[in-house]
């Protein structure tokens, strides 16, 4: 019964979610600026990664050293970022032009007016990489035996925040999970060291988590087999260059997609490029990350694209799950017109 209310619903808000899509269409397809059309000019831009310098972000140094940004004009300044809101400050503050996070936290943070001025310019991940995580032999096989255990997560993650819809969907009673909030980095410590039975994190840091264990291996449960409809990391500028130097973000964009490519190609060659530019990066970490989310990427005419109608609907999931209220229209949060297509 709970799950046919929380499917109408989420029908419900979606009909609303695409009504106000239509009605709030904008032309977003204007002429490139003048000076971003000039194929002399080198425009200087600084990009901040989606957190830190690991395996899922390796495709912004492979387009600096591979000189793919170069020869789009485009003299690029990478800036190790920290996470979505901090990412979405810099992008405010116009620390940067533009920058990779975890798209529905971004949205989440839209949705409730913390911070509107970006749009998507392209998905990284065509589905959201958030899933439980837990070591084999703890009991935890099936959504369901969450309950009553304790489940690690960052602090104020987008992790945590999906919880709530991914529990409804999952049959599980939200009320009976214990949450343990830390920094990203003592996650895996938590749950090796056993003060925690599972975590809500990114699936492509599972290798990372054996490692933590003892070579321990992993269960993982994938939010994406019930939030199917919900990105990933995606690339977001501002709404103002957006709409005024379209051609500046189509360059970027089809740069960073390239290097992307290149990337999920050549997994071992871009994290020694990680390695030589960020002497911190571990490269078999690396390596592991960008192997567990090729599959995410997509690949050929897929790579990058987006979707309205889908947009619309992890909107309304959004809404359905009371993450965020009532009024959130696709083209708030993307620039469909400057998005690849399917």
């Amino acid at each position: 019964m709970a799950m046919r209310r929380y499917r109408a619903l989420l029908a419900g808000v979606l009909a609303v979610a695409l009504i106000g899509a239509a009605a709030g269409c904008s032309d977003s397809t204007a002429e490139p600026a003048a000076a971003g059309g000039d194929s002399a000019k080198t425009d200087k831009v600084t990009y901040l990664t989606a957190f830190g310098a690991v395996g899922r972000d390796a495709f912004a140094w492979v387009a600096q050293e591979k000189g793919y940004f170069k020869e789009a004009g485009l003299d690029v300044t990478i800036q190790l970022g920290a996470a979505t809101g901090e990412n979405l400050k810099g992008l405010a503050a116009g620390q940067a032009q533009f920058a990779n996070l975890d798209l529905i936290g971004a949205w989440i943070l839209a949705g409730k007016g913390d911070y509107k001025d970006f749009r998507t310019i392209a998905a990284i991940h065509q589905q959201s990489l958030v899933s439980i995580v837990a070591l084999e032999g703890a009991g935890i096989t099936s959504p369901k035996d969450l309950e009553g255990k304790k489940v690690g997560a960052a602090t104020g993650s987008v992790n945590q925040l999906l919880f709530p819809a991914y529990a409804k969907l999952a049959g599980i009673d939200p009320a009976k999970i214990q949450w343990v909030n830390a920094q990203p980095p003592q996650l895996p410590a938590l749950l090796a060291g056993g003060q925690v039975q599972a975590l809500s994190t990114f699936l492509i840091g599972t290798k990372g988590i054996e490692k933590a264990a003892g070579g321990k291996k992993t269960v993982v449960l994938p939010y994406s087999k019930y939030l199917g409809d919900l990105y990933g990391n995606g690339i977001i500028t501002t709404a103002r260059i957006a709409k005024e130097n379209p051609d500046l973000a189509r360059r970027f964009r089809d740069a960073s997609l390239k290097a992307l490519k290149y990337t999920i190609e050549h997994p071992d060659e871009a994290a020694q490029i990680l390695k030589k530019a960020q002497p911190a990066a571990d490269v078999t970490a690396a390596v592991g990350e960008i192997t567990l989310m090729t599959p995410y990427v997509g690949s050929g005419g897929t790579l990058g694209s987006m979707d309205e109608e889908r947009v619309a609907r992890a909107i309304a999931t959004l809404q359905a799950g009371g993450l965020i209220p009532a009024g959130l229209t696709p083209d708030a949060v993307v620039d469909f017109g400057l998005t690849p297509k399917a």
